[in-house]
């Protein structure tokens, strides 16, 4: 009985590459001569900005490539595959210096965070690629091996190190999701702030109240915000 493949972008189907940085080669065939596996990852990335997951297409790509989907499909297997390719060129955007020169745990965990959220603030229609498929990619990997050893470096247990990347990883991701991604909802502060304004007084005296700091905080302060609790909070529990 034949065995199902891995879906392309599972830690499977990353083990399973011969080199995970670029598709497998294929065998030499006629037509059209092939095309950097990288340009081809870059390209993918630049439609997906413009037009979003779902319209992007084979055929959407290689028209921007001046080439065919036959030329494609000697580097990938399909959509899915580069997808997935695209998911792990976002995440080898995120600075990667960063951990490395922080001072402490505190700086590395807060900037690279920081970091993140700017990647995916610049590529909001990547984010339910994100939630799709698993980040083990080998751009992926790096930045997590370099966060990971910066919290290691700077004293962190191993344990608290881990629940730490995982947790604000999570943290900036769901944050950037429903900010920035495509789905998200309009800003709709100015109208929130009059509806509350004209709720009866004794059924809702704390919204009233709060209703200014409801709709008046701009995203970057909300997002420093949650992200200064979560690490002050981590640090409540460092040995």
């Amino acid at each position: 009985m034949a065995t199902t493949p891995p879906p392309p972008g599972s830690p499977a189907w990353w083990a399973a590459r011969q080199d995970p940085a670029t598709p497998a080669a294929a065998e030499p065939r006629r037509g059209r001569p092939s095309l950097d596996t990288a340009h081809i990852v870059a390209t993918a990335l630049r439609l997906v900005d413009e037009h979003g997951s779902q319209a992007f297409s084979l055929r959407m790509l290689a028209d921007a490539l001046n080439s065919g989907t036959a030329t494609l499909y000697r580097h990938f297997d399909g959509k899915d595959e580069i997808m997935a390719y695209v998911v792990d060129r976002v995440l080898g955007e995120v600075d990667a210096d960063a951990p490395a020169t922080a001072s402490d745990w505190r700086e590395a965990l807060t900037v690279t965070a920081r970091g993140l959220h700017d990647t995916l603030r610049r590529h909001p229609n990547t984010l339910p690629l994100l939630m799709a498929y698993v980040p083990v990619g080998p751009l992926a990997l790096a930045r997590r091996e370099r966060v990971l050893a910066a919290l290691l470096e700077h004293g962190l247990p191993v344990d608290l190190a881990a629940r730490a990347f995982t947790s604000v990883t999570h943290y900036v991701i769901g944050f950037a999701v429903q900010q920035y991604g495509p789905g998200a909802a309009p800003d709709h502060s100015t109208e929130l702030a009059d509806f509350y304004g004209g709720l009866d007084p004794a059924s809702y005296p704390a919204l009233l109240r709060a209703a200014r700091s409801l709709t008046s905080v701009a995203l970057d302060e909300e997002f420093e915000f949650g992200l200064t609790l979560l690490v002050r909070g981590l640090a409540q529990s460092v040995p």
